[in-house]
């Protein structure tokens, strides 16, 4: 049996100030250094033995928070661009009231849900998809398969994509998931990897 849990980064200082993050490098907030710490005082119950996270600093801030609290700073840590943030294109750094009010809630909520559209010059869901799913294939599940408990701290997009993959969500389902900040979900697998439990803690 493995443990697998999923966890969005904490809250980022665009967060706070509601702007689109994409792939900008964006620290977290207190609260979100905060938000961190709860979730390592969630996962108490589990011990993990290598950690997954992206190339941007509020997954990497919110991943060493939570293996502190754990006292587990000695695990192995990846880190791999195809666990980063779907990149927003020209939206990023933008207002996301500021947005909407200029091309109209209908079309960000588009831009921000769908699967297939991708922002103005940016990346969408599929696309994420496409670089997350492999690479969670090629370097996760192996690991899995060896009775390994994988920790993943990334991001709301790069989470989705694997969700979709994990619970055969589908493109249309998926526009309904919105994974909040700081919630650990964890999925219980045997080593074939079919799925025994999966909660929110």
């Amino acid at each position: 049996m493995a443990i697998l849990v999923l966890v969005r980064h904490g809250q980022s200082i665009y967060n706070l100030e509601n702007r689109f993050t994409g792939n900008l490098d964006i620290g977290l907030t207190p609260l979100g250094k905060e938000e961190a710490r709860q979730t390592g005082i969630k996962l108490k119950a589990y011990q993990f033995d290598r950690a997954y996270t992206s190339m941007l600093i509020r997954a990497q801030e919110s991943l060493r928070i939570i293996l502190e609290i754990l006292k587990e700073t000695e695990i192995p840590i990846v880190k791999n661009i195809a666990l980063n943030e779907r990149m927003y294109g020209s939206l990023q750094g933008l207002n996301k009231d500021e947005t909407t009010h200029k091309y109209g809630a209908e079309q960000v909520e588009i831009w921000r849900r769908s699967y297939a559209v991708c922002p103005p010059d940016g990346e969408s869901l599929a696309m994420t998809y496409g670089r997350t799913v492999p690479y969670y294939q090629a370097e996760i599940e192996p690991q899995l398969k060896l009775g390994k408990n994988i920790l993943i701290v990334a991001h709301g997009n790069s989470l989705r994509a694997l969700m979709m993959y994990l619970e055969n969500i589908s493109p249309q389902d998926i526009s309904e998931v919105n994974i909040p900040t700081g919630l650990p979900r964890v999925y219980t697998m045997d080593i074939d990897l079919e799925i025994l439990d999966v909660k929110y803690l």
